[in-house]
């Protein structure tokens, strides 16, 4: 029999409410992290995306948090993306509200008015980019001095994107006696700069994704000219159910939407050139099923966080490994099985190959299309195939009254049976237009929603944070 959450030492109240939101069993990384978080040690945690990290450290916040004052929140979670921010806010609540604590979320992208709001009626725990609450703090509208938790979530993509530097300036800025919860994928490098800089005596733990393995999670790698591309991802697509299909460029989602349409198969794109509102009515849409497909650029890989995706079509080939595992991580989550689909043109097989030894996902390099169970997809008939998801809404949107409000989900998933076909569960907004609206590293001189410089040394991803 497994270890409830009860012997864990998680209240009585807390637990309970997880047992009726049908969340049972702990997770590795949680099983592994709340003694010693719930003890009040630092926590030094080793886990991939989609192991159950936010219920590890957003229970301690709970139970450690004390009330906190008008602009004086009393904890803080760091998160690289506003995506992920608006992720972790939604799966707090729940467990605040049952302690009668307020959380809210900060970060760019938006208006400061409903987060100055919130400041001033009091938040008890700030969830926050780097870059927004930099600003705020330096407008005056928040301080920091009171904090005595800190969590830093994806301390390794915080590194990637080149926001380090940011965050270093606001744990400085915290009290030196908290307690400071940090999860990573990895833990070397410039995080481990961080480690060593902002940690006691860290407790560290390690803790691998949930049910992952080859038979969770299918990876394919075809061979695929440009002109074949399109017809094979419509066939994935209708093939497999939920579909989220990665490209290098802006230009190429657009182009693929709409190619899509032509094809019968319904499409959303998210990627930069959309405005935050944009970008939740195309996650909306899929995740409620109104479009099968999901088109996105690279940044999007890093702040989806949708259940039952049955399938991911890298449609352009990533950058690099880590993109690849980026990707790829928006199927086969919290224990469901999952495709991932690489089409390959000739110009990128020796890379892919090297990719695949890399990653150990075999290596024979592309093969050519298994299509034996997936029939093409008929083309609609002449005036019926459907138009390209609209993100901009109705007109009455377009004039400026605001189109309907996202719907959060609310509160922790811990998997749970595919649904074919039903809607989607989302915990966070769509993908975010870059760096600038989460505040990255600045160039001196430049304002501060400007894209970040490009990374030259210290663990900095090579070309800077993605630009999708």
């Amino acid at each position: 029999m497994s270890i409830t959450f009860r012997e864990l030492g998680v209240p009585a109240d807390l637990a309970t409410l997880l047992d009726q939101r049908g969340i049972t069993a702990p997770f590795p990384v949680q099983s592994a992290t709340l003694p010693d978080a719930l003890a009040g040690r630092d926590v030094c945690g080793k886990a991939p995306t989609g192991s159950g990290k936010t219920l590890a450290f957003g229970i301690p916040l709970v139970v450690r948090s004390t009330q906190g004052r008008p602009r004086r929140p009393h904890a803080l979670v760091l998160a690289p993306t506003r995506e992920l921010a608006a992720q972790i806010e939604s799966e707090l609540r729940p467990l605040a509200a049952l302690r009668k604590q307020t959380v809210a979320s900060f970060y760019g992208g938006v208006g400061f008015g409903k987060q100055l709001t919130a400041l001033r009626n009091g938040v008890d725990i700030a969830v926050a980019c780097p870059g927004r609450l930099a600003d705020l703090v330096q407008r005056g509208d928040v301080r920091l001095d009171e904090v005595d938790l800190v969590v830093i979530d994806e301390a390794d993509r915080m590194a990637d994107m080149g926001f380090l530097p940011e965050v270093k300036r606001l744990l400085d800025q915290v009290r030196p006696d908290r307690q400071t919860l940090l999860f990573s994928a990895t833990l070397d490098n410039d995080v481990d700069v961080l480690i060593r800089r902002y940690q006691q005596n860290p407790a560290r733990h390690e803790a691998e994704a949930i049910h992952q393995g080859p038979d969770r999670t299918s990876h394919h790698f075809w061979h695929s000219s440009d002109h074949e591309k399109v017809d094979l991802t419509a066939r994935l697509v209708r093939g497999h159910g939920p579909t989220i299909v990665f490209t290098r460029t802006k230009r190429r989602a657009d182009r693929l939407t709409k190619q899509l349409a032509n094809a019968g198969v319904t499409a959303a794109a998210i990627h930069g050139d959309r405005s935050q509102p944009q970008r939740e009515r195309a996650l909306q849409a899929f995740t409620r099923g109104k479009v099968e497909a999901l088109v996105a650029t690279d940044v999007a890989a890093r702040g989806i966080h949708v259940t039952d995706v049955a399938c991911v079509i890298h449609f352009d080939p990533p950058a690099d490994e880590k993109d690849y595992v980026h990707r790829s991580g928006r199927t086969g989550r919290a224990g469901a099985s999952g495709t991932v689909v690489s089409l390959i043109g000739g110009e990128h097989r020796k890379t892919a190959s090297r990719m695949q030894r890399k990653l150990g996902l075999g290596t024979s390099g592309p093969v050519e299309p298994d299509l034996a169970e997936f029939p093409p997809v008929p083309a609609p008939a002449p005036g019926t195939a459907p138009k390209p998801f609209d993100p901009v809404g109705p007109s009455n949107q377009r004039r400026g009254n605001g189109g309907p409000k996202r719907s959060h989900t609310g509160g922790p998933h811990q998997g749970g049976p595919r649904r074919p076909g039903g809607p989607r569960k989302a915990t966070a907004g769509a993908s975010a237009g870059g760096p600038s609206s989460n505040g990255g590293a600045r160039r001196k001189g430049t304002p501060r929603n400007a894209p970040p410089r490009k990374a030259g040394s210290g663990g900095h991803r090579k070309g800077g944070a993605p630009r999708g």
